[in-house]
């Protein structure tokens, strides 16, 4: 698998995202760590009960699934890419060395032999990660069977722009493609989102240095961070907050909550799966 990630990222056909994360952890504090907690309380509706399990599918830095695990969650993490799974051993070692409710391991969301092993859980989590996979569709597909009956399934998936997205595929792509497109892509885009994000503070009224004092309110998140996650961020997919709707009604789960956004990013949904 190893090899086969390697590869794929030396081919420009995928980011770096444990990299990327590498560089998040450095930034990373309590403040943080709280926020992460607390955004999982808001959008699965409380704290686990006892014995709980909980899915971290594409685990990234693993800040969501120590916050899982601070909560009281039985954790357990996987992720395609290696340098993903050593940020989260990391943090575990840290926060939770030597805990058996808190397991982690190198996985594919896309080999169901794999998936098949892993049984079912209370809590399927994967934010901003089926849509890099480059078969979202049956990413989505694949992760339904890993949700217990009366289990929740909560995932974000980018929001589809349409002329926009597809403008964004080839930044992406370009991102990836070398080490010299990759410097030119951040060369524009990065003063880019600097001077668009001023000019629309400025115009609104708003500090323009709030955005960056805040910004780790959300999620817990760094904004630099996602900055690059963005214009890096390939295979992308997209898709319409109905289409994802559709797609899990139809295979036996309930909506349970939902938050949109009308620009960039992602669209959040949480399921309920029918008992």
């Amino acid at each position: 698998m190893e090899k086969e990630f390697s590869k794929q990222v030396a081919d420009g056909e995928r980011f770096e995202f444990g990299a990327n994360w590498n560089t998040f952890l450095k930034t990373l504090t309590n403040e943080r760590i709280s926020v992460a907690e607390s955004s999982l309380v808001e959008m699965l509706s409380g704290r686990p009960l006892a014995g709980q399990s909980f899915l971290d599918i594409g685990c990234g830095s693993g800040l969501f699934s120590l916050a899982a695990r601070k909560l009281g969650y039985t954790v357990h993490s996987f992720d395609f890419d290696k340098q993903s799974v050593g940020c989260t051993i990391s943090l575990k070692e840290k926060y939770f060395a030597d805990d058996e409710k808190w397991s982690i391991e190198e996985g594919s969301v896309s080999n169901n032999k794999f998936l098949n092993g892993l049984g079912k859980f209370d809590v399927v989590y994967s934010w901003g990660v089926l849509h890099h996979t480059g078969q979202m569709w049956a990413a989505l597909e694949n992760v339904a069977p890993l949700v217990a009956a009366g289990g929740k399934l909560f995932i974000a998936i980018y929001n589809d722009q349409g002329l926009r997205s597809k403008a964004w595929l080839f930044v992406k792509r370009s991102y990836n493609a070398n080490w010299l497109s990759r410097s030119l892509v951040k060369t524009i885009f990065i003063p880019y989102f600097i001077i668009t994000s001023f000019c629309y503070d400025i115009f609104s009224f708003k500090n323009p240095l709030r955005r960056y004092r805040e910004y780790k309110k959300l999620r817990g998140m760094s904004i630099t961070t996602d900055w690059i996650d963005w214009l890096g961020g390939y295979p992308f997919e997209v898709a319409r907050p109905k289409q994802i709707i559709d797609f899990y009604t139809g295979r036996g789960f309930t909506l349970d909550k939902l938050k949109t956004t009308k620009r960039l990013g992602c669209n959040e949904f949480v399921f309920v799966k029918k008992v």
